[in-house]
């Protein structure tokens, strides 16, 4: 009997108190549910929640669908918000918000969702988010790149631009780039690598 106690004493201790990560994506139920889409004006996109150290929180990401059509969707404005389940609502804990540069002809701007990431990066128990998006022309070239980190609520981004023309082109790191743990620096070292592989890419400066 006292064996028995032991075992279950362990079990309950390792099992559930313990602090665990997970995410997943919400489909239009669940979002119609939680009520997410009242975040932003913008469409959404995709959304996903996650639970972590800090609690479960809701990361959306909206595009404002400025033309649709049978042929495509393009979007001007870009809209990331990741807020936490707080009291049957949410509290906004970070934002991203970008747009088209007309000055640099610029037509469309897009989450690549393909290479977005909503992981315990360095396994410290919270969720390390990395946002990856793109602009591109009329002639659908892509014009920029961004990933951004997201660590302890802080951004740490990556802005690249690219071009036919050396002196068009550009890769820069936040200053504070070195300041993220070194398994998530890795980690993003890998995804420009392979986005470089995958989409024809430079990324590269000169």
């Amino acid at each position: 009997m006292k064996n028995y106690i032991l075992v279950l004493f362990l079990s309950v201790s390792t099992f559930g108190f313990s602090q665990k990560t997970d995410s997943f994506i919400l489909d239009k139920e669940q979002i119609i549910q939680r009520e997410v889409n009242g975040l932003s004006d913008f469409p959404i996109y995709r959304a996903y929640e996650f639970q972590d150290k800090s609690g479960v929180c809701e990361l959306v990401l909206f595009e404002n669908r400025k033309i649709v059509s049978k042929k495509d969707t393009l979007n001007t404005k870009i809209q990331a918000i990741c807020a936490m389940n707080d009291h049957g609502g949410f509290r906004e804990r970070w934002t991203i918000n970008d747009l088209v540069d007309n000055e640099e002809a610029e037509t469309n701007i897009w989450f690549w969702t393909k290479y977005c990431s909503v992981k315990d990066l360095d396994g410290d128990g919270y969720i390390d988010p990395v946002i990856v998006y793109g602009t591109r022309d009329e002639n659908e070239y892509i014009k920029r790149v961004k990933i951004i980190t997201v660590y302890k609520d802080k951004k740490y981004a990556i802005r690249a631009v690219e071009s036919e023309f050396d002196l068009g082109r550009s890769f820069k790191k936040d200053a504070h780039w070195k300041l993220l743990p070194q398994k998530i620096k890795t980690y993003i070292d890998q995804l420009v690598i392979k986005l470089r592989k995958e989409q024809d890419l430079l990324l590269k400066d000169g």
